[in-house]
């Protein structure tokens, strides 16, 4: 986790920044909030006015990542749609208030659910009704018009799939373009698997039940999705496929992300089986080939978290991407999802090295 945070000076222009906008007034106070390994998220208030405030991490930014001003332009478009989300009050460019871009969006109160359901959400009635919610939400995303919605060139849905695993692998690749070992069984298997897109819509890349305010008025509903920082226009059942790898099931060990959603294990929720065949119902979307959309979606992850790693690892990331065991709890994962056997395990001198 980043340990920047706003300081006298920096605060002070943020105020000046919000009461200029019209959005608070007089002195502020500052809050971090979130799991930290994104964007950095604060909330914001005078005491009256409670706004969250969303600014990337201190450089050095891998190069086309936390963009958090594209994710405002997302939110933007979205707001007229079925999809909830919080509304975007005002940008600032690098230089205009502090050293990078951030937005400022409201605030919707509400609980997060990550380990526990907190009351008066738990009850088995109650959790049925946020699992519901959650792929209903889900749904209701991939059938938003992206285009109608001004979003036309914010992706390019044709050949996602097969270029998404090149990109991926691009990021832990040697120089001449070979994958770890404990990589390429996997890597293999869903080159050779991909499938066509299944459709073209908008995707969030990082929906779980930990990225939603739940509402505060409605127990049970979602209130808002947070965290559009890696969203695109892509094939949404890579979507479903991350969102079902995200719920924790009790045969097997837990991932770091099904870790932020340990609650899921709780009487009520919905299984992974359950959520799958209510997205088919709401959308008619053909799940045939979701086995490779959820070891897809598990084998991005673990490529993401060795890039997180390499970088913690030269001090130049976060700590928290240090742990190796990380990386091949996805990649067990992963090979479980696509019927393979378990990844041969990483030489230990192999991970310690700094690429």
């Amino acid at each position: 986790m980043s340990g920047w945070d706003w300081d006298d000076v920096t605060r002070a222009r943020l105020a000046d920044f919000l009461r200029a906008q019209g959005i608070t007034t007089g002195p502020i106070v500052t809050r971090r909030i979130g799991d930290g390994h994104s964007n950095l998220t604060f909330l914001v208030s005078d005491g009256t006015t409670s706004v969250v405030v969303r600014r990337p991490p201190p450089p050095p930014t891998p190069p086309g990542a936390h963009d958090v001003l594209r994710e405002a332009v997302l939110l933007r478009a979205l707001e007229n749609s079925p999809v909830p989300v919080a509304r975007v009050l005002a940008t600032a460019r690098a230089g205009d208030v502090i050293d990078v871009d951030f937005y400022v969006m409201s605030y919707v109160p509400g609980p997060v659910v990550t380990t526990v359901t907190p009351p008066p959400l738990d009850r088995p009635e109650t959790r049925r009704r946020v699992g519901w919610s959650l792929v209903d939400t889900l749904a209701d995303l991939h059938r938003v018009d992206w285009r109608a919605a001004g979003l036309g060139d914010f992706g390019r849905p044709e050949g996602f799939n097969a270029r998404h695993l090149r990109r991926m692998a691009a990021l832990i690749a040697d120089a001449d373009g070979n994958l770890p070992p404990y990589f390429a069984v996997a890597a293999a298997w869903l080159t050779e698997h991909a499938p066509p897109e299944s459709g073209a819509s908008i995707v969030h890349n990082d929906f779980r039940i930990g990225n939603v305010v739940l509402s505060a008025d409605e127990p049970g509903v979602v209130a808002a999705v947070l965290d559009w920082e890696l969203a695109t226009i892509g094939d949404p059942l890579l979507d479903l496929g991350y969102f079902l790898a995200s719920v924790p099931e009790r045969a097997h060990e837990l991932s770091p992300t099904q870790e932020l959603s340990l609650a899921m294990l709780e009487e009520g929720y919905p299984t992974r089986e359950e959520l799958a065949q209510r997205y088919a119902e709401r959308t008619g979307a053909d799940l045939t080939n979701l086995s490779w959309y959820t070891a897809m979606s598990l084998w991005k992850l673990a490529a993401l978290y060795e890039y997180g790693r390499r970088r913690a690892v030269r001090g130049i990331g976060d700590p928290y991407y240090a742990d190796p065991a990380h990386v091949m709890s996805f990649l067990r994962a992963a090979h479980r999802a696509a019927g393979l056997p378990p990844p041969p395990a990483a030489p230990a001198d192999v991970l310690q090295e700094i690429p």
